[in-house]
């Protein structure tokens, strides 16, 4: 059923510039919106305070007005630590967490194969006891894990809902026991980014198909809190000329880059409007932008 008011979110984390791809998934966002007569909101993702600048948070504003696009509201992420730490403590409260003391480099010496670029997590500490745990907590701080097979058999099965496609299965046990949360950031990424949807009544989210992987767990996560299922809009990735992702560490490729060089904003905004979204991945080429 379509809900009686579409709500899509943009939600950048600004630990860098932003590149083209991003300014797709605002444009899709805001026009799928506006086209419904719905609201299109701004959420800025800082929870992670050692990579994220306010320089880069203005940039991000910068950015927008620059391809023309006002969202109807802005919220930022880590205002919201205290209602994503009831939501970790609710999964404790389950029994669905557990504390995981293993480094990134214990984690690959213990794996034969990645998980998509990272190695998937072999619940190496999934059956510690509560004596070994607190034992190893007087030297290092642990992570606080999902224990997916678990929560998933309480959740029981799931779907997401795919704009164009309808409903896609949902196997979160495919990327392993996520962190949850870290010492160093607190509650982290994917539990706090479904806490803010649902917070902020978001409907749909639209984003680049290099992030459907996340959605499994989040419908693990939004089930297991009683969370509504937003409708997702996995959109084509665009490729810089030579193939390659995007990415922010790529200075040419940004949207500021292209700003600085003279392109109009809004007709670039419009040329990204026109792109098909369900299209293979796509080479743009910059100097042809404008």
């Amino acid at each position: 059923m379509q809900p009686a008011e579409v709500v899509s979110r943009f939600a950048p984390s600004p630990s860098g510039l932003l590149h083209l791809g991003h300014g797709l998934s605002a444009v899709l966002g805001e026009r799928l919106a506006r086209e419904t007569g719905g609201r299109w909101l701004l959420r800025i993702e800082d929870i992670d305070s050692s990579r994220c600048r306010p320089d880069f948070v203005q940039a991000i504003h910068d950015d927008l007005a620059w391809l023309g696009l006002k969202p109807d509201a802005v919220s930022v992420q880590s205002a919201r630590r205290a209602a994503h730490q009831a939501a970790l403590d609710l999964l404790t409260a389950m029994g669905l967490t557990y504390p995981c003391f293993c480094t990134r480099a214990d984690i690959a010496a213990a794996v034969a194969a990645p998980h998509g670029s990272q190695p998937l997590y072999p619940g190496t500490c999934r059956g510690l006891s509560a004596a070994e745990a607190a034992r190893r907590a007087a030297t290092r701080d642990p992570a606080i894990r999902l224990d997916v097979a678990k929560a998933a058999a309480r959740a029981g099965p799931l779907t997401w809902a795919e704009a164009g496609l309808g409903e896609q299965p949902a196997d979160p046990l495919a990327g392993g026991d996520i962190v949850l949360a870290r010492k160093d950031i607190g509650v982290g990424y994917m539990l706090a980014c479904v806490v803010d949807d649902a917070e902020d009544g978001v409907t749909d989210i639209v984003r680049g198909r290099d992030l459907i992987e996340s959605t499994p767990v989040q419908r693990l996560l939004q089930a297991l809190l009683g969370h509504p299922a937003p409708r997702y809009h996995h959109h084509r990735l665009l490729l810089a000329p030579d193939g390659r992702r995007l990415a922010k560490r790529d200075k040419a490729d940004t949207l500021a880059s292209l700003r600085e060089t003279g392109v109009d904003g809004p007709a670039l905004a419009a040329r990204l409007a026109a792109l098909d979204p369900h299209g293979p991945d796509i080479a743009i080429l910059f100097h042809e932008v404008d």
